[in-house]
Formats: structure tokens, C-alpha cells, sequence
């Protein structure tokens, strides 16, 4: 399918590599990856094989938040560079066959953006009512008993309006007011400004985020037999609430419909991030399973710490085609902000070669996080070395996601080749074990047996496309089936370290017919 000469299913099935910019390639010795790194590496990551890269955040920002914070949503952070070296990102990419999707966080801003800075002024500039505010309650207490993600009250009192404003994050990210018709209108301005730049598509940080309840209904309590850590750790008190009233609202749905209709002339695809763990494969039904609104949505049911057995991966797929049969995930099993999972489930080599085979035999698309294709543990960094304030906060129980942040190995060189200069986050020596350069070496590497499993995927229509069925879990066996129009293949996988019948250990076997 096109539209004016563009591609527009590109992404169905498709493969997509997040990267970190911060931690991926600094050119300009400061210790802190940029944009030109990313343009010069763009040939290592087209020969993985995939289809799109991700970048996270970019941006003008004070970084309270590592650039989930914009103060200027149509600049680039000097940290990271110019727009010249955008457009050469750009450019690079699309020359190796690859697409781009820049990462778009439009629930909220940095305070230092300049909206924020009008709408705080007073009560009755043009853009007062561009952010969440309410009175204090008669007692002067906060409107309602919405919680910030990052802890503690999602309300911050403002002494200039004497009004509290919503933060589901930092105190430092106001959340904007999508009930706002303005507002809505300048974030689209700014959805098209990137299009015009050359991009293929939008990661959306937080998508169900955006619509608060406009009568700021308290949230109810949570059962502690119904609590998950999927979008909060468990130490977090955000997990004690239903969260009915300050996420996932219906409006919500309207405005990715507007979206949408910028997004297809220019055959761009959006990926969603669906943060609710109560509610998240019904959510993906409702953003992916109905045409003109979001193409694919990533849920957190393969990033969470529970152990990704067999099954596991059934449940989740019995429930999601129950819930959610029309739906298109985008299945990841690290990002930027979880614990990598090789030490989440605690994989050897053998281990995590089973497990990438599968993941690119699943019905979906698929985002591989950088440093996963080398098997990148995650790094234990002491308190003295955290730059997130998440960490920070709920230090030692829950360390951050620095961990999964530190800079990608390349070499044997100073730093694994990422920076001259002190990196912002310390490289940890068990990482200088498993470089690009010494994977290239050996045949039988993680990094090459990645470039073997999306190939695979690449090879098989019925991988990207097709649809999954007869899906079964016998112990730590799980089977299914993938097909289309054009083949059929029946995928096995012994996702353990026992011999079952005839597949070996960590076995993975896929047969046509």
C-alpha cells in the first residue's frame, strides 16, 4: 500500500532499533552521545537488518528529566547538537534503507518552556488555561489524590496564580491541557513541522496520557491482589490507586484520530506508549484495532520482571485475542526504561538466542533496544553515579534505569569506543567483554545470531504479517503457528536448559508446511 509514493504499511511486522542518544556515539568529546554519532553508526545498525531506528528524545531541554522535559519542541538540544546534523541523521538513515521515528512527549513540558512560563503569569493571559490547573481545596490542600509516577502528589501549589497544576511526572513537567482545542492545534503544528523534516514516524512517550477527567474525580483504591509493577515499581504508591480519572480518558481517542490524518498523506506510522496497568490490552484494542487512529502500541506485558516463560507468552496471547483481537503490538522485551533483560531474567548466551528467535517470530512488531544484540547486562552503578531522578528517589529499592542507560560498547578502545572524555554515565567493565568489534569476530555470537533471527523474520511473510494461532504452553515448551496467504509455519520453542523430545536446550525450531 502507498500514498504519493510512499510506503505506508512499512511498519506492519516491521523491526525497530531505539536508540538512546545520550549513550550511543559522542563526536565531540563531552562525554555525552549526539546526533552526528548517530549518523556515522547508521551503517552498523542497517546491518542488523532491521527496518526503522527510534530516537529518543533530542530535543531543548533543561534535562531535569534526560529530554522527556522539551522547552522547545522545534529545536535541537546543543548537547546533542545541531539541525544540520539532524537532517545528515536523516539523510544517513534513509541512504541505508532505514526509516525514522523521532520520539514526541506531548502530555507535558519542561517549566522552562515558554508556554509555561505565559501560563503561570496570572489567571488571564491567552495561554492560562494551556495547563492543568485547579484551586486548592478549602482547606488548601491539593484538588484530589492523583499521584506523580516519579512519587509523592501529581499537584504542585504555584504562589503566581495560587493554583495547584497537574504533574503525573516531575514537578518540573507540567502536564498541558488537551482539553484546550489551542493546544491540540499547536502540538499537530509541531507533529507536521518533523514531517516536513524528512521523518517517518512518532514513538508518542505516554500516549495514554494526555486527557485528564475535566471534574478531577479522585481515583479509587487499588486492592493489593490487583496491584502490578508494569508502569511503576512496586515501592511506588501510585500503584495502590485505580487509575480511572487522570489517564486513559475517551477523549483521548478524537485527537489521535486528528493525528492520524496528518500522518497518513505522509506515509508516517506511529508507535504508542501505553502506560496502564489495569487496562492496557483493552487500550491497545482501542488505539491500533480501529483504522485512523495509531498504527501499533507497545504494552509492557514482555518488559515487566515477571519471568517470560512459556506459559507466560500464552497467557498473553490468549488474553490479548480475547481483548484485543484487532489490535497490532509492538513487542519489546528492554527500552531505555527498564532493567535490561538479560539480567531481568537472568539468561545466559544460549538463553537470550532462544529468546530473540522468538520474539521475532511473533504476531507484531518489534523494537530492540540498543547493546540488547550484544547481550548488555545491566550495569550496577553505585548511588554517587545516578543522574536519574527516579533512582534517586526510591534509592536502593529501586535503583533508577541508569543501568540500562550507559553508553554502547563498540571497541576495546578508551570508554568501548563511545567518548574520549569521562561518559556521563560510567562504562561498566563487564560490558567491555561483549563489544561490537570482538562480537563481529565470532560466528557465534549474539550479535550475529540477532542479525540471523531478523532475517529470518525479513525472509518469512508470514513473520511479519501473518496471523498467529494455535498457541500452546506444555511445561516450558510453547508452540504456535504463523500464516498468510503465501506459507505456513509452525514455530517450537524449548524455553529451557533440559532436553524435551527432540529440541535440545534454549532450542528454537521453525518448519514450513
Amino acid at each position: 500500500m502507498s500514498t504519493n509514493g510512499k510506503t505506508t504499511d512499512w511498519w506492519k511486522g516491521g523491526v525497530i532499533y531505539q536508540i538512546y542518544p545520550r549513550s550511543f556515539q559522542d563526536t565531540t568529546g563531552d562525554g555525552v552521545g549526539d546526533l552526528a554519532g548517530v549518523a556515522q553508526r547508521m551503517p552498523y545498525v542497517a546491518s542488523l537488518g532491521v527496518d526503522a531506528v527510534w530516537i529518543s528524545p533530542f530535543f531543548t531541554s533543561p534535562m531535569k528529566d534526560y529530554g522527556y522535559d522539551v522547552s522547545n519542541y522545534r529545536e535541537i538540544d546543543p548537547l546533542f547538537g545541531t539541525m544540520d546534523d539532524f537532517d545528515w541523521l536523516i539523510s544517513s538513515a534513509h541512504e541505508q534503507g532505514l526509516k525514522v521515528i523521532i520520539d514526541l512527549v506531548l502530555s507535558h513540558t519542561s517549566d522552562k518552556h515558554p508556554w509555561f512560563a505565559e501560563s503561570r503569569a496570572n489567571r488571564d493571559n491567552p495561554k492560562a488555561d494551556w495547563y492543568v490547573w485547579a484551586d486548592p481545596k478549602p482547606d488548601g490542600t491539593v484538588p484530589n489524590n492523583w499521584l506523580s509516577i516519579f512519587g509523592g502528589s501529581a499537584w504542585q501549589w504555584d504562589a503566581r496564580r495560587e493554583q495547584y497544576y497537574l504533574h503525573n511526572f516531575l514537578s518540573s513537567q507540567p502536564d498541558l491541557n488537551f482539553h484546550n482545542p489551542a493546544v491540540q492545534d499547536a502540538l499537530l503544528e509541531v507533529v507536521q513541522f518533523w514531517l516536513d523534516k524528512g521523518v517517518d514516524g512518532f514513538r508518542l512517550d505516554t500516549i495514554n496520557f494526555y486527557f485528564h477527567d475535566k471534574q478531577l474525580r479522585d481515583n479509587p483504591p487499588l486492592p493489593p491482589e490487583l496491584r502490578k509493577s508494569d508502569t511503576a515499581p512496586a515501592v511506588n504508591p501510585y500503584n495502590h490507586q485505580s487509575h480511572r480519572f487522570d489517564k486513559s480518558q475517551p477523549e483521548n481517542l478524537a485527537f489521535l484520530e486528528r493525528m492520524s490524518s496528518l500522518l497518513l498523506p505522509a506515509g508516517a506510522a506511529v508507535v504508542g506508549e501505553i502506560g496502564d496497568s489495569e487496562r492496557g490490552l483493552e487500550l491497545l484494542e482501542e488505539y491500533t484495532g480501529v483504522s485512523g487512529r495509531v498504527q501499533m502500541s507497545y504494552v509492557f506485558d514482555f518488559l515487566s520482571g515477571e519471568d517470560l516463560k512459556a506459559e507466560r507468552v500464552a497467557e498473553v496471547f490468549r488474553v490479548m485475542q480475547e481483548i484485543a483481537p484487532n489490535s497490532w503490538p509492538c513487542w519489546a522485551m528492554s527500552n531505555h526504561d527498564v532493567v535490561r533483560h538479560i539480567s531481568r531474567w537472568n539468561l545466559s548466551d544460549q538463553a537470550a538466542k532462544a529468546y530473540a528467535t522468538l520474539l521475532l517470530c511473533l504476531r507484531g512488531s518489534v523494537c530492540l533496544y540498543q547493546g540488547e544484540e550484544l547481550g548488555l547486562p545491566e550495569a550496577e552503578l553505585s548511588f554517587e553515579d545516578l543522574r536519574d531522578p527516579y533512582g534517586i528517589e526510591f534509592w536502593p529499592e529501586f535503583k533508577g534505569r541508569d543501568g540500562c542507560r550507559t553508553p554502547m560498547v563498540w571497541d576495546m578502545g578508551v570508554n568501548g569506543g563511545f567518548s574520549t572524555a569521562k561518559p556521563w554515565l560510567p562504562v561498566p567493565h563487564t560490558h567491555l567483554q561483549r563489544t561490537v568489534v570482538a562480537q563481529e569476530a565470532d560466528a557465534q555470537s549474539l550479535l550475529h545470531h540477532y542479525r540471523w533471527a531478523i532475517g529470518l523474520r525479513r525472509k518469512h511473510s508470514a513473520l511479519r504479517g501473518g496471523t498467529m494461532t494455535d498457541i500452546r504452553a506444555d511445561g516450558p515448551l510453547l508452540s504456535f503457528t504463523r500464516a498468510d496467504d503465501q506459507q505456513t509455519l509452525r514455530i517450537r520453542a524449548n524455553l529451557s536448559e533440559d532436553q524435551i523430545g527432540d529440541l535440545g536446550p534454549w532450542q528454537v525450531q521453525v518448519i514450513e508446511g
